[in-house]
């Protein structure tokens, strides 16, 4: 099988696999909306991965390659909408401000200074750059619950589902960046199956539930 013959392949499972992960955010708006209250939700989440998808959004237009245009286009539309529901539904408004308004500095200034950038090379390894960091710190998030985890010898508090789809998502975006043969696309993908791979393995450690917990109190 051709590299190209195997892009071609890969191509439309990420883009499928991604657009299904950014998608369950749908179900914490919908459960937003039902309760009409963010509870104790963080909007973060929400507002970096509105960042990330946007700056891989001007990525993808600056390699030309219309897999990451289209994943990120719609990943940048649905979070938008995330925000929007969250701030909608938030008791805590400003905060939710200073988190926008903090990642949309962060989008502008990169974008205005790629666009002075006279190399096309030098803006494409700077907006790259940027791009490697916010999509690793949007990976490494769910590890702040790791000391919580070990303390209480369960993995009740992380997210299964999420965990295995980000490391099938990441695994996936790393064979394509290998491909393209794009480093900024290969770096925080194999991070990305490196962190999520680590906790996976703390299900195979942990149940899901403490030791000593007893169902039957239920």
């Amino acid at each position: 099988m051709s590299l190209d013959e195997l892009k071609n392949i890969i191509a439309p499972t990420a883009s499928i696999s991604t657009i299904l992960q950014f998608l369950s955010g749908t179900l914490i708006c919908l459960k937003i909306a039902r309760n009409k209250s963010t509870g104790d939700i963080s909007p973060f989440p929400f507002i970096s991965g509105c960042l990330s998808t946007s700056l891989w959004l001007r990525y993808g237009f600056y390699i030309d390659d219309s897999s990451i245009i289209l994943v990120n286009t719609i990943g940048a539309s649905l979070f938008f909408a995330y925000v929007v529901t969250f701030f909608i539904y938030s008791i805590k408004k400003s905060m939710v401000l200073r988190q926008t308004v903090g990642c949309t500095a962060v989008l502008v200034a990169t974008l205005l200074y790629v666009q002075n950038q006279e190399s096309f090379e030098e803006a494409k390894k700077c907006l790259g750059i940027v791009c490697c960091i916010v999509t690793i710190l949007f990976f490494a998030a769910p590890l702040a619950s790791l000391l919580h985890v070990i303390k209480m010898k369960s993995t009740e508090s992380l997210p299964f589902p999420i965990i295995l789809a980000s490391f099938i998502t990441s695994l996936q975006w790393l064979l394509y960046g290998i491909i393209l043969e794009d480093k900024f696309i290969q770096i925080p993908n194999f991070l990305g199956c490196v962190l999520s791979g680590f906790q996976l393995t703390l299900f195979c450690l942990y149940p899901s539930t403490p030791k000593g917990y007893n169902s039957e109190f239920i």
